[in-house]
């Protein structure tokens, strides 16, 4: 006899059993609360209904109110300045647009046995000065050049050191020593311009005042440090006293 068969002669006992395990756990759902309850009953909602408002009047349009311009402002001529008269300084021409041919290229002091260039930067600007020092002599770009009345005036370094990694730090050594009528040479393009040497003496940096104006040709040689410094100067001053054109 298979399993089928013993089952389903006890097909009694098994009912009776299942019947009263469903029976039992009903009760104990319905005790929890546990069954699912039925749906509610879907209520209609009304709709509520929004009244528009009704839009407002619009205003009748007004036409714009024409403003007439106001009459044309009276014109008073105006008075023309006074003009007064003031004494008039003329300053040297800048470099650029003078006679290049006016312009000294290099200078000879015989005495000392040197030869150095003579730069002309248009700049006055210290630190423009002082950069031009590095690759010679300078001349001041307030001074006469060599075709005009007045003062040359042309700064050079000047270094008591032994040794220099640029020689143009030793260009004006030993212009100290020169006397009163050596000669010193300055070239242009053109022509050697010969100064005889008139002074030399030493001056305070915070003292030294050198006439740029004049009616005679001057040539003044000072050494310094650079423009910045307030060391002691070394000052030549010579006067011209022949041009030999090439």
């Amino acid at each position: 006899m298979n399993s089928f068969e013993k089952i389903w002669q006890q097909k009694y006992t098994f009912l009776g059993t299942f019947f009263i395990v469903f029976t039992i756990s009903y009760l104990f759902l319905v005790a929890i609360d546990f069954l699912p309850e039925e749906p509610q009953a879907i209520t209609e909602v009304e709709e509520e209904v929004v009244e528009m408002a009704e839009p407002e009047e619009v205003p009748e349009m007004v036409e714009d109110e024409v403003i007439e311009p106001d009459p044309e402002p009276e014109v008073v001529e105006a008075v023309a300045p006074v003009a007064v008269s003031a004494p008039v300084y003329t300053a040297p021409e800048p470099v650029a647009t003078i006679d290049q041919s006016a312009l000294p290229l290099k200078i000879t002091i015989e005495r000392l046995g040197k030869t150095v260039q003579v730069l002309n930067p248009n700049s006055r600007l210290v630190n423009d000065l002082d950069a031009a020092l590095l690759d010679g002599v300078v001349r001041h770009p307030d001074s006469a050049n060599m075709l005009q009345d007045g003062n040359v005036f042309i700064l050079g370094h000047s270094s008591h050191l032994p040794r220099v990694f640029n020689k143009n730090f030793q260009a004006f050594n030993g212009i100290e020593s020169l006397q009163w009528g050596d000669i010193i040479r300055v070239y242009t393009s053109n022509a050697v311009y010969d100064y005889r040497v008139e002074k030399v003496y030493e001056a305070k940096a915070t003292e030294l005042v050198v006439p740029i104006a004049g009616t005679g040709k001057m040539l003044t040689l000072a050494t310094c440090n650079n423009f910045g410094s307030i060391e002691d100067r070394f000052i030549v001053e010579s006067k011209q006293v022949n041009v030999t054109p090439f």
